[in-house]
């Protein structure tokens, strides 16, 4: 295990004279474009920021690397307690092909809900599309569960694991990280991973599709400046799925013809954070309906007024009290 220090190029591929390279051949205006010749240039819409906080906050950060060939490393938040806490294993949205746990945003967001939730967090910076494909990001997230799982058997005293309930352990992340925790959970199977006992997924926005769209996708009017339009959603999909596939694979369509049912899964508690102005509404509303069909277990809050991923880009009053409100839901959820 290593510390590391903060490099934006362990996320962050830029061209050197794009016009040096081949024709683009994929594009989501301002976050990424794909050359021909396999250049992946990202531009830095979101800073990349160190582990410091205010001391206000009661909460520490620090990064550590896990594997060094790959660079899948997190960043870990700990807020001041003299008892044990739950841990949130969290994933990062970005539609599998931008972001970092080192944005901003993501800083911001988790320490806030670190202190005001309880809980200890491991923010993992996973591999991205199109480098590297699914399933890489579901890779990275069971990797860390495995590492983790070998901290709590070796009895470990770490600043951060001391404070660490490995009895109460949750899956979770926004958009195309709440995929990543989905299908995380899903993929354990017959791995055991104790001492660690899992409790549940908390799915916020989650990014699924479908070849066929939903009412949302289609009539959902998205502002200018919306974090998710359907154009790019699609552009997403074209660049993490295995080639040869389309939206209907089981990674994305959770729900599709050649998906395993729900029935037959094992499947942890669930909760889903659905905002009322996102293009995935109705497909996050009938991935609720799907679980509890299904007998499993499943509650969903649905945020009214707001879009994708308000909690971590919108900085407006509503979406700040939405914000708290989703934090609220949070805690109860792993408090219960």
């Amino acid at each position: 295990m290593a510390i590391i220090a903060l490099d934006p190029s362990l996320s962050l591929q830029i061209g050197r004279g794009s016009n040096q390279h081949e024709a683009v051949i994929e594009e989501i205006e301002g976050l990424i474009k794909v050359y021909k010749d396999g250049l992946v240039e990202r531009p830095q819409v979101v800073p990349y920021v160190s582990t410091a906080l205010p001391s206000e906050l009661g909460v520490t950060s620090k990064d550590l690397v896990i594997d060094k060939f790959t660079n899948v490393w997190a960043r870990f938040y700990v807020p001041k307690s003299n008892r044990k806490l739950p841990l949130i294993v969290y994933f990062h949205g970005g539609g599998f092909c931008v972001g970092s746990a080192a944005w901003s945003c993501y800083h911001e967001f988790l320490a806030k809900l670190a202190a005001k939730a309880g809980c200890l967090i491991v923010s993992v910076n996973y591999r991205l599309a199109p480098e590297n494909p699914l399933p890489a990001a579901y890779e990275d997230g069971l990797k860390w569960l495995m590492w983790l799982k070998q901290e709590a058997l070796n009895g470990s005293s770490e600043w951060w694991s001391k404070q660490c309930n490995f009895c109460s352990v949750f899956l979770a992340g926004d958009s195309a990280g709440a995929n990543i925790a989905h299908n995380v959970a899903s993929r354990l199977g017959p791995i055991n991973p104790y001492p660690l006992t899992l409790k549940g997924t908390i799915l916020i926005q989650p990014f699924f599709g479908g070849e066929a769209r939903t009412n949302s996708e289609k009539n959902m009017v998205q502002s200018p400046r919306s974090a998710l339009s359907l154009a790019a959603s699609d552009t997403y999909w074209r660049l993490a799925l295995p080639c040869g596939t389309n939206r209907d694979h089981p990674w994305c369509n959770q729900l599709g013809k050649g998906s395993p049912k729900m029935e037959e899964m094992k499947l942890l508690p669930t909760l889903v954070c659905i905002s009322e102005r996102d293009i995935l509404k109705d497909r996050n509303l009938e991935f609720c309906a799907a679980m509890g069909r299904a007998g499993k277990k499943v509650e969903h809050v649905l945020y009214k007024g707001v879009g994708h991923a308000f909690q971590v880009l919108d900085k407006s009053q509503l979406s700040q009290a939405q914000t708290l409100e989703m934090i609220t839901h949070v805690k109860a959820f792993i408090y219960q």
